[in-house]
């Protein structure tokens, strides 16, 4: 019997809440916490096979968030707030004893900077206590580590080059808004870009690479831009045979338009300016701004496609596998009330729950994704809504 809290009522939030439901001979008692306590009543109403119980936190307060965890003792903290927060909660975590599981790296508010440095140094502090954290158990990253891993431990001898590879070919009618919170999303994509080749990280400006990629399901082919993406950073420490490491997402014309005026006058800024005397950082009030991405589920059609293409050795022959989820927008809002952006990120951090607390993948101290039994997690995700497809040999390469 295991008691799960979760942090965050978004709309990653909801998927976790719904699955962790459906799964309830493991997840046997569920708490939803955020600041706003109306949020988390409002997705606990829309389950009916259990009770879900609800609490007001705030999660950048070590000390609230510690109280909590002592008073309701969880066996995991499933974090699905913001990537700011990653750092009190695993405080939090430490402090009472409890299991940690997120699906996006920390980074500092103030700067839009990607890596896992200041996480992995909590590693000898959760393995000393004999607790566990895995970072990044989401959609990419996450299932896109674990695809990684699948195939170096099935498909190539040795891995030698990937392309993480994500498409959003849905459409939700706005003339511009963003798939999940915009703050984290636009500092995602303006980011400098960084790829691995040869051993180093070589950087570009943001979106300066398009390539066109043929996608499977009747997708067809899209635009796609390079751009940097945490995983990359621990597939490549884990798996050091890679030599070239990139990722790819989908923009269309009009994001991409928006985008660039947005940049251009200066709403796209992290840092703070005086507005009418109060200091405001522009990209927060923007956020308040456009469409929140919570209400585009009943408006979005369409599929995701992301998947990795690997490419090395496979008995001393060149070979190559791709290795892809297909997720249909309106499916997964007739399921969870989330879209699939949504779903694709809630439902691998359900799993990752589901492989700490079956013990399926134990280990004390911070860990990647990839570095456990890939065939484990995916035997349980594939059920739970994200079947994954493999194509061996040739598909249209980059």
């Amino acid at each position: 019997m295991s008691k799960v809290l979760i942090i965050g009522a978004g709309g990653v939030g909801r998927v976790v809440v719904h699955k962790c439901a459906q799964a309830n001979e493991i997840f046997t008692e569920i708490i939803l916490a955020s600041r706003t306590q109306s949020k988390c009543d409002a997705i606990a109403a829309e389950i009916k096979s259990c009770t879900v119980r609800t609490a007001r936190v705030d999660a950048d307060n070590v000390a609230e968030l510690t109280a909590l965890l002592r008073q309701e003792k969880p066996q995991l903290v499933i974090n699905v707030a913001l990537p700011y927060q990653d750092l009190t909660i695993m405080d939090a975590c430490l402090a009472a004893g409890v299991d940690y599981l997120d699906t996006a790296n920390y980074e500092p508010l103030e700067t839009a900077k990607f890596e896992y440095s200041w996480q992995w140094a909590y590693h000898e502090r959760f393995r000393e206590q004999g607790l566990m954290a895995l970072l990044g158990s989401g959609f990419d990253p996450g299932v896109t580590n674990v695809y990684t891993a699948l195939a170096a431990k099935k498909y190539l001898d040795v891995v030698e080059e990937i392309d993480i590879i994500d498409a959003n070919a849905g459409s939700h009618g706005h003339p511009f808004a963003t798939n999940f919170n915009p703050e984290i999303n636009i500092r995602e994509v303006t980011a400098t870009c960084r790829h691995w080749e040869n051993g180093q990280w070589v950087e570009t400006a943001p979106l300066s690479t398009r390539r066109s990629f043929d996608f499977p399901a009747g997708i067809g082919p899209m635009n796609i831009y390079r751009l940097y993406h945490e995983e990359m950073e621990s597939i490549v420490k884990h798996i050091p045979t890679i030599k070239k490491a990139q990722f790819w997402m989908t923009f269309s014309d009009n994001y991409l338009k928006h985008l660039e005026v947005l940049q251009n006058v200066g709403m796209t800024r992290i840092d703070e300016i005086e507005y009418q005397g109060r200091k405001i950082v522009p990209l927060q009030f923007l956020k308040a701004v456009l469409p929140d991405p919570g209400s585009l589920g009943p408006l979005t059609t369409g599929k995701t496609c992301i998947g990795v293409l690997a490419r090395g050795l496979k008995n001393g022959q060149p070979k190559q596998v791709y290795i892809y989820n297909i997720c249909d927008h309106e499916a997964c809002y007739a399921e969870t009330n989330s879209q699939a952006i949504s779903f694709t990120t809630g439902v691998p951090a359900v799993v990752g729950g589901i492989m700490m607390l079956s013990g399926k993948w134990r280990g004390a101290g911070v860990f990647n994704m990839e570095e456990f039994d890939p065939e484990l997690f995916l035997e349980v995700l594939d059920p739970m809504g994200l079947p994954t497809q493999v194509v061996e040999g040739q598909w249209p390469t980059l």
